[in-house]
C-alpha cells in the first residue's frame, strides 16, 4: 500500500489523477509535527511505500519573517515522517525536496547533486532551505546505517492547475498566470526581472515519482526540464501562452529579487528515465490558463 503525505497540495493532487489507489494523507488528518499522531497513520494504513510531499512553503516574504516556523515545522515533520517509516519498516520512501537546498551560489551551473553541500542556501529562504537539506542527509543516512531503499527528489519550481493561486503563497508562475488573467492593461511584478528560473509543470515531478514506483527505481536525482528563462521571459511567455501579447509588465524593483539563479541538472534522472519529456513551458502554461479561466467563468 502506497501513502502520501501533504496530499492535498499541488503534486499530491497530480498524483492522484494518475495514482489513484494511493491513500493521501492532508493536514485535516494527521499533524505531522506530532510524532504520536504520524505513528497512528503509520499503524492504521501500514504502508509499505511512503511518498513525502508534506511541507511548510510560503512565499519570499513570509520566509524571511517567519524563519522559526519554517525550520522548526518542517524538521519536526520530516524526522517524524522518516522515524516512523523506520520503526515500521516501509520498504521504499521517496521525498520531495527542493532546488532552495542548494548553495547560493556556486561556481559551475547547472547545479548536479554533488553540489548540495558546497556552500549555504540563499539567505531569502535559509530555513525552509536547511530544513529541506537537513532530510536529504537524513535519508543518506538512513540508507547507509539500514540499508534503507530510499530516495529523495530534488525538483526545480513547479506549478499547475492545483496551485493555491494566492498572493505570495503560490508559485511564480501559477501567480502570474492568475495576474495575467485578471489584467486588462497591465500588470505588476516584484523585482527586477533579471533572475533565472527553471519551472516545470507539476505534472511531470507526479509522472517520475510514478515511474520511481513502478520500476523500483532507488537514488536521489535532480528533477527538471533543461530549459532556463529569466522572470521577464517567463512573463513574455505566459502573455503568448495565454493569448495576452499587449499587456504591460511593470517591476516593483524595490521588493526582492530573490536568489538569482538555481537551475539543475537532470542528466542522472534522465539516464534511468530514458525516453521521459518534459512538458513544454509554453503547453504547461496554456494548459493551467484554460483550466484556471474555466474556473473562474462559471
Amino acid at each position: 500500500m502506497i501513502l502520501v503525505t501533504g496530499g492535498s497540495g499541488l503534486v499530491g493532487k497530480h498524483l492522484n489523477d494518475i495514482l489513484p489507489n494511493a491513500v493521501y494523507i492532508s493536514s485535516k488528518d494527521y499533524d505531522l509535527t506530532d510524532l504520536q499522531q504520524v505513528k497512528d497513520m503509520m499503524n492504521e494504513y501500514k504502508p509499505n511505500s511512503v511518498i513525502h510531499l508534506a511541507a511548510r512553503v510560503g512565499g519570499i516574504v513570509d520566509n524571511i519573517n517567519h524563519p522559526v516556523d519554517y525550520l522548526e515545522e518542517n524538521v519536526l515533520m520530516n524526522t517524524n515522517v522518516l522515524k516512523a517509516c523506520h520503526e515500521f519498516d516501509v520498504e521504499k520512501v521517496i521525498a520531495i525536496l527542493s532546488t532552495c537546498i542548494y548553495p547560493d551560489v556556486v561556481e559551475t551551473y547547472p547545479m548536479k547533486e554533488e553540489d548540495l553541500f558546497n556552500g549555504p542556501p540563499t539567505e531569502t529562504n535559509f530555513s525552509y532551505g536547511f530544513a529541506k537539506r537537513c532530510m536529504a542527509a537524513h535519508i543518506d543516512s538512513y540508507r547507509k546505517q539500514y540499508n534503507k531503499k530510499w530516495s529523495y527528489l530534488i525538483p526545480c519550481n513547479l506549478y499547475g492547475e492545483y496551485d493555491k493561486y494566492e498572493e505570495h503563497h503560490s508559485h511564480f508562475v501559477s501567480a502570474l498566470i492568475k495576474k495575467i488573467y485578471e489584467a486588462d492593461d497591465s500588470l505588476e511584478l516584484w523585482g527586477t526581472g533579471k533572475p533565472l528560473r527553471q519551472f516545470m509543470y507539476g505534472g511531470d515531478l507526479a509522472r517520475v515519482i510514478k515511474h520511481m514506483l513502478d520500476n523500483n527505481i532507488v537514488g536521489n536525482f535532480n528533477v527538471a526540464p533543461e530549459w532556463v528563462h529569466s522572470i521577464n521571459d517567463l512573463a513574455e511567455i505566459g502573455k503568448k501562452a495565454c493569448l495576452k501579447d499587449k499587456l504591460v509588465v511593470n517591476y516593483d524593483n524595490t521588493k526582492p529579487d530573490g536568489q538569482f539563479r538555481k537551475d539543475v541538472d537532470s542528466s542522472k534522472l534522465l539516464s534511468v528515465l530514458k525516453d521521459f519529456k518534459f512538458t513544454s513551458l509554453e503547453e504547461g502554461i496554456r494548459k493551467v490558463y484554460d483550466n484556471f479561466s474555466q474556473r473562474h467563468n462559471r
